[in-house]
């Protein structure tokens, strides 16, 4: 999940780190770093709790998790007013 929202905020925000993000490079030591700034970790996952913790770090943005493909089904949404929105896809099968 953290790898999700640094991309997904990367994008939006057109930061220049971005395309090294894609592929997994350099991308390691930000969600590192995250993950001890929010005292998130996890060993088993993340689930709706830790969404919570994100959220609340990542205010300047409305974080929306949808479940699977289908975009109708949402398992998340913050609690924020913002025109900055995450979309992001929870896919069980493939993480």
């Amino acid at each position: 999940m953290a790898h999700a929202l640094i991309i997904a905020i990367a994008k939006l925000n057109n930061d220049p780190n971005y395309e090294s993000y894609c592929p997994g490079n350099s991308i390691h030591l930000v969600v590192r770093q995250l993950l001890e700034m929010v005292g998130i970790y996890p060993t088993n996952g993340a689930g709706i709790p830790e969404l919570t913790i994100f959220q609340e770090h990542f205010h300047d943005y409305k974080t929306v998790v949808y479940d699977g493909l289908k975009c109708d089904s949402i398992m998340f949404e913050g609690q924020v007013e913002s025109s900055k929105r995450l979309h992001v896809l929870y896919d069980v099968t493939r993480h």
